[in-house]
């Protein structure tokens, strides 16, 4: 579903993705490391379209929704005009199915968003990529700021759309041990290169990335 090769990315002068090769397969849920600066949102805006390449080739198959790091919500808008906006281009407005997945927003529907708690607003950007009917979903940091009892239901609902609906999945996460948890391969990225990536059992195992991202390896 998503097919990149020899991806450069730059800001001016800096290069933030330096030659990055990655493949994620239908129906696949894959997990993307790194600490802050890495280049994960970077990689995250490019399969979006947000970002140009400076080279190499980026190919997604089918329709890609972003949940975007920090959520970017329309804070002055309801949770059903933000929804609604998710389904513009797919020309879906009916937010029935996501609430269905997701009943807490049918709730704080007329609600604006900008006054929501941060697991609120997090689960309004979950529906509002979902409105689109993607076939891969990029997830930027879904645990970002948030309490764990919040993640884990967040989570929940990912894994269900992964192995109940087929949705091909990109998890990019800072938190490798729900990443791990979540995920059955794994690519580690620092410093706009990648440096690791293969099974999660075995990235848990191996004592580097353990000792970077786990405090130890995991037994």
């Amino acid at each position: 579903m998503i097919d990149v090769t020899g991806l450069v990315v730059s800001y001016g002068s800096a290069t933030a993705l330096d030659h990055v090769t990655l493949s994620i397969r239908p129906g696949e849920m894959v997990a993307l490391l790194g600490p802050n600066g890495a280049g994960k949102s970077t990689l995250a805006n490019t399969l979006a379209g947000l970002l140009t390449p400076a080279s190499g080739t980026v190919t997604v198959h089918g329709r890609l929704a972003l949940i975007p790091e920090g959520r970017q919500l329309f804070p002055d808008l309801s949770v059903a005009d933000n929804l609604a906006l998710g389904g513009w281009r797919s020309g879906q407005r009916d937010p029935a199915p996501v609430y269905t997945l997701l009943p807490r927003l049918a709730e704080l529907a007329p609600r604006r968003a900008g006054v929501l708690s941060g697991g609120e607003q997090q689960m309004v950007a979950f529906g509002r990529a979902l409105m689109s009917h993607p076939d891969v979903l990029v997830v930027d940091e879904l645990s970002l700021g948030l309490a764990p009892n919040v993640t884990s239901g967040l989570a929940r609902h990912l894994v269900e759309l992964n192995r109940e609906r087929g949705l091909t999945v990109l998890l990019i996460e800072q938190n490798a041990r729900l990443a791990f948890e979540l995920c059955e391969r794994a690519y580690v990225l620092e410093s706009g290169r990648l440096v690791a990536e293969g099974d999660c059992a075995d990235l848990a195992g191996d004592p580097r990335v353990a000792g970077a991202y786990l405090g130890g390896a995991i037994t």
